[in-house]
């Protein structure tokens, strides 16, 4: 047998090769960019869904299958240099959610694949013209604007009984807002409530937007959906426990924080039927050709708790409804 003269050189070279091959290999695999708007610790429940779905069809992170996370803290400013990043990376197709979050992405792309988990209607806020054929580079999942609101409006009046005058509250700075007040506007326009608009755009106006309502005697608080809010949720839930007003949640989470109602999609079946979007586009279809679906599933949640400690009874027609109670 011949014998391996072991040079330094040879030596260096198969240390090299042993060094960079995992690496090629791994940029060799499909990569998704996942561009979220809140930090990883308020995206755990809705990105491991995502993840599940993606492993049910035979995707394994690491195996065969690279994502990349980019995580904004419940901040827009940083979504547009995330998704520039991404791009730059050369991700296969990048998950937004969130309406602003699918706006940088489409700012930063028009080529690369992206797959909306949760956002406003797509075609209100411009993100496609169409949703059986968006046509574009854009597709996925909204959260729909719809009867949810007027569901959530008509659930406070069975809560808190004669209620008239409501406050809202929503961030400006998101795209989706104006979609969702007009809807909230038409709802309690139907119920003939008096509604009280307060805009929080910053963590820190969440103070004077409590001492408003209370000043202004309204009945009850509705939280639109923002991910700067559900970023913030415990800090809104505590503040609402201390004005001890009644608010209405479009997120399960608020009422497992101490909330006491929420009504919405369900955001983790979101996420699961993204990954049928990555799954076809990683085979080939084309995101344009995949209509955009509306949510269907949602929750129902009650906190009898927090029910209890603001003196409210709950009708036993909205307990029957729902998906969970929380004692």
């Amino acid at each position: 047998m011949a014998k391996i003269a072991w040079s330094p050189g040879l030596v260096a070279s198969l240390v090299l090769g042993l060094v960079v091959t995992p690496f090629a290999a791994e940029a060799e695999l499909p990569r998704v960019g996942m561009l979220m708007p809140v930090s990883a610790t308020a995206a755990t429940a809705n990105v491991e869904a995502f993840r599940q779905a993606l492993r049910e069809r035979g995707y394994v992170e690491g195996t065969n299958l690279a994502i990349e996370y980019r995580y904004a803290e419940g901040v827009v400013d940083p979504l547009p240099d995330f998704a520039a990043e991404l791009v730059r990376l050369r991700v296969d197709v990048i998950v937004t959610w969130g309406t602003p979050a699918a706006r940088a992405a489409k700012r930063a792309t028009g080529t690369i694949p992206i797959v909306i988990a949760a956002a406003s209607d797509p075609t209100e806020t411009g993100l496609i013209l169409n949703l059986a054929r968006p046509g574009e580079n854009i597709t996925g999942v909204s959260v729909g604007i719809g009867d949810l609101k007027g569901k959530c409006l008509d659930l406070l009046r069975e809560l808190v009984p004669g209620v008239k005058r409501i406050a809202t509250f929503l961030n400006s700075d998101n795209p989706g807002t104006a979609v969702g007040l007009r809807e909230v506007r038409i709802a309690a326009r139907s119920f003939g409530m008096q509604l009280h608009v307060v805009n929080v755009r910053e963590v820190r106006e969440f103070d004077a937007a409590f001492a408003t309502v209370q000043r202004d005697r309204v009945g009850a608080i509705y939280v639109q959906q923002d991910l700067m809010f559900y970023q913030h949720r415990d800090r809104v839930v505590d503040l609402a426990a201390k004005s001890r007003l009644p608010a209405m949640y479009e997120r399960r989470e608020y009422v497992e924080a101490g909330g006491l109602i929420a009504y919405g999609v369900n955001f983790q079946d979101n996420f699961r039927r993204a990954a049928v979007y990555v799954d076809k586009i990683l085979r080939g279809a084309k995101p344009g050709d995949l209509a955009v679906e509306h949510p269907s599933t949602f929750d129902l949640v009650i906190n009898l708790k927090t029910a209890r400690t603001l003196g409210l009874k709950i009708p036993e027609s909205v307990l029957m409804s729902a998906t969970e109670v929380i004692e």
